[in-house]
């Protein structure tokens, strides 16, 4: 039978690895050179969408 220390030992070392693992995944892919016209897109498009201040 598995007990229940270890149990919690293995989820918590998987769960920060996966963290890490899924954290560096998305650093990658926010600053792959072919997402940057998506990216700076976004970002200016809050601009193009103002209408105005409110009144």
């Amino acid at each position: 039978m598995i007990e229940h220390a270890f149990l919690v030992g293995f989820s918590k070392s998987f769960g920060l690895f996966y963290l890490i693992a899924l954290s560096i995944a998305v650093v990658i892919y926010a600053m792959k050179p072919s997402n940057k016209k998506q990216f700076d897109e976004a970002a200016q498009s809050i601009f193009r969408d103002e209408a105005g201040p409110w009144r």
